[in-house]
């Protein structure tokens, strides 16, 4: 199944029985994907110009990212190995640093741009934490060989990082990694102390509980998690060896390895949720670091199949095409996926994961035999109340859905308008199997209001609630319905959202309040290729009146072209709307209209009572109050 351009070991089914990699398939994809990267270096080897479209932040800046973050690759390799270095890698990286200090600011071939505020020109301070983080770590064999003058305005450059302001978010981070590679070259001063502290007293702010920080103020909670607000504090207490700051982090991280840990599918996949999704396997660097520290609540053999099992899983379904150079996408290209700052070298973030190699040969990491992965395990259900996220997985098919009521993309300046509605945060549920609509096609996995022939956002998601028991689970949230067109919002027009999930069963129960006469409310479901193993379904049980399937061209990251189920029903004042949905790729799945034996609504009083064809379970749902039980 593999399209990888460059050779892989063959694979060890004995000690790796569900991904056939070992450590020499990470060092050699390692090599295989610098390899291809290098063939675009400048001749003074300071930058990597990758071909593709530029980012927003320009040529000369995308080229200083297509070094920083492949040298954090290679550092990772080589100081994994010792500092056995057979391609001389580290050797091209000494000389780009040379080259691109000598005249850093100069507009020309190899000078890199200087770092400055994130409004000005930001992205150079980005690159500079994983130029840090890579001359930390393989110290030994660049840093010290270095003429003194190099050094000085290699530190020079750097110090940008802490002389201007990073945008208000995992940024932060970025100066605190600068500052802490030059407290450990004897470099440090009262500068380098504040960005640490001013990082570290942030994350205290950020940090919700569970495991889970909020990226900045507002309540994005996403994959930057893993391959960055977890990742740089606990490599910074682990290269520093800084026992304070290993247990306050390292046991945050291996918190959020309980739950994050249950986040990938059967076949590797990460949840396709959130922002910079091209940085693929970047998904499994804080189960890597997890394993690295021992700050991790995962068996070796476990954290070894979910950080191979991603890297396999992207590098079996194109991620690199015919050149080895990792694309800009998913799978493969999908613009959908990008955001305005991602450019050519921006899927390199992936160089996180490669922090696994930093476990040596003999680590239990690489010698433990691979175990099943959580989401191969029995049918689980996980909620999260402190990010507002519902976990839900089935062994049958081994997919895992992540239903959204807690995480969005707004940042606590901004106002709620449909201009800043994400299709990566703002649907209802999100899976390892799936991903969203593009924002011109219709929204899948989303309750949206229709006034006039404008159709509504979710945008601010309010969370009311999470909670789970034996085989069972909820979220509740609400948010402020936002359109387009016409009038912003309508006057005390809300919509108020519950899932509750068993097996590969979805009860979805809105209650729409305030609606204005002439309202209509529609459902849909998955989006899914139909022709496909992988099968969406949409089943009305109160307050439908209406359904249809619903083409989406552009299809999604796992298809080219899908098709959803929509429901719809005219809706004013209070009215209360429930559904039955499902993703499955079990052929032997029964359809939804057997699956629940009765349904009571009342309107008035806001409660669902739902009883289970299966077992006679009854699930009771209550709006006001918000209250969720299950009983056998």
């Amino acid at each position: 199944m593999s399209s990888t351009p460059f050779q892989l070991p063959s694979e060890d089914r004995g000690r790796s029985p569900h991904t056939g990699y070992t450590r020499a398939h990470w060092e050699a994809a390692a090599d295989g994907l610098l390899d291809a990267a290098w063939k675009w270096a400048t001749p003074g080897r300071a930058m990597l110009d990758l071909p593709g479209r530029p980012s927003r932040s320009g040529v000369r800046s995308d080229g200083l990212e297509g070094y920083a973050r492949t040298f954090l690759t290679a550092a990772f390799r080589v100081a994994g190995a010792g500092g056995e270095d057979p391609h001389n890698w580290l050797e091209r990286y000494a000389d780009g640093l040379t080259a691109g200090t000598r005249t850093a600011g100069r507009d020309d071939t190899e000078s890199w741009p200087l770092i400055l505020d994130h409004t000005v020109f930001g992205q150079p301070m980005v690159e500079s934490a994983s130029v840090a983080i890579g001359l930390r770590l393989t110290r030994p064999w660049l840093w010290d060989r270095l003429d003194a003058a190099t050094r000085d305005r290699t530190e020079e450059w750097l110090r940008g990082a802490l002389r201007h302001t990073p945008a208000p978010n995992n940024w932060y981070l970025f100066p605190f990694s600068v500052a802490g590679f030059l407290e450990s070259v004897g470099r440090g001063d009262a500068e380098t102390a504040r960005a640490r502290q001013r990082a570290l007293d942030l994350l205290e702010g950020w940090y919700r509980g569970e495991g889970w920080y909020a990226d900045g103020d507002g309540r994005a909670f996403d994959h930057y998690n893993g391959w960055a607000l977890h990742l740089y504090p606990v490599l910074d207490a682990f290269l520093s060896g800084d026992a304070e700051l290993s247990a306050r982090y390292g046991a945050r991280l291996e918190e959020h390895l309980e739950s994050f840990s249950l986040m990938f599918g059967a076949d590797g996949a990460p949840m396709h949720f959130g922002r910079s999704l091209t940085y693929r396997f970047a998904a499994g660097a804080a189960v890597a670091m997890g394993a690295v520290s021992g700050h991790t609540p995962l068996a070796p053999g476990v954290s070894r199949r979910l950080v191979s099992g991603s890297l396999k899983y992207f590098l079996d379904r194109g991620a690199t095409g015919d050149d080895g150079l990792l694309s800009l996408g998913w799978h493969g290209p999908h613009d959908a996926t990008l955001q305005v700052y991602s450019g050519p070298s921006s899927p390199y973030w992936a160089s996180k994961a490669f922090v696994a190699l930093l476990a040596p040969a003999e680590h239990p990491l690489w010698t433990a035999p691979e175990e099943p992965a959580p989401g191969e395990g029995p049918d689980r259900v996980l909620s999260l109340p402190s990010p507002g996220l519902l976990v839900q997985s089935t062994r049958a098919d081994g997919i895992v859905r992540l239903h959204n009521h807690g995480s969005d993309h707004v940042r606590p300046h901004e106002g709620e308008t449909a201009a800043v509605s994400d299709p990566l945060y703002a649907r209802l549920a999100y899976s390892t199997a799936t991903g969203p609509t593009a924002s011109a096609n219709t929204a899948d996995n989303h309750l949206a209001l229709l006034l006039a022939g404008s159709r509504s956002s979710r945008v601010r998601i309010r969370p009311l609630g999470a909670g789970h028991g034996e085989g069972w689970g909820w979220a509740a949230s609400w948010h402020r319905p936002v359109f387009a067109e016409g009038p912003p919002t309508a006057p005390g027009l809300r919509v108020e959202s519950v899932t509750v999930v068993r097996g590969r069963y979805e009860l979805r129960a809105h209650r729409v309040v305030g609606a204005p006469a002439g309202a209509r409310a529609e459902q849909t479901g998955w989006a899914t290729d139909p022709r496909g193993p992988v099968r969406s379904a949409l089943h009305p049980l109160h307050g439908w009146a209406d359904r249809d399937d619903v083409r989406a061209p552009q299809g999604t990251a796992f298809t080219r072209w899908a098709v959803l189920p929509r429901l719809a029903a005219d809706v004013e004042g209070t009215e209360v709307l429930v559904a039955l949905a499902s993703l499955t790729a079990d052929p032997a799945a029964a359809p939804l209209d057997q699956a629940v034996s009765a349904v009571d609504v009342d309107v008035d009083g806001g409660t669902v009572t739902v009883r289970w064809a299966d077992d006679g379970a009854v699930t009771r749902v209550s709006f006001a109050p918000l209250e969720v039980t299950h009983r056998f």
